[in-house]
């Protein structure tokens, strides 16, 4: 059974810092890419970032360019996302995604191409 757990969310003052984690198990994670997504009321699921299984190609939502880091730990089964310069529009609840198909700067971002997925963390950025 597969199973992604994030963690790391909560509130915080815009300019603050936060770091999530996914931590995976029921699959081999090291064969897998990963992806940040997340979705604030009232809208659609938007893709934040996203890693090879190596860790050595990484992707980025534009509006996230700069400020957020994607990283993964293999020996960990655990995927981060390390937040810094946190706006109010950040403000939403953060999922982690597996995704089994090769990735490239023309896919990554696609919500459909992930198989499973957690059940979110809540980051809330207030002004």
């Amino acid at each position: 059974q597969v199973q992604l757990v994030e963690s790391g969310g909560g509130s915080v003052q815009a300019g603050g810092s936060l770091r999530l984690s996914c931590a995976i198990s029921g699959l081999t994670f090291s064969s897998y890419r990963m992806g940040w997504f997340r979705q604030a009321p009232g809208t659609e699921r938007e893709p934040v970032a996203a890693v090879s299984t190596s860790g050595t190609l990484k992707f980025y939502t534009d509006s996230v360019k700069g400020r957020f880091i994607i990283s993964r730990d293999n020996a960990k089964n655990t995927v981060y996302l390390q937040m810094n310069s946190l706006k109010p529009e950040d403000t939403a609840v953060y999922y982690c995604a597996t995704r089994g198909r090769p990735i490239d700067s023309t896919s990554w971002h696609r919500t459909s191409d992930y198989e499973y997925w957690g059940p979110g963390t809540q980051v809330t950025v207030s002004s």
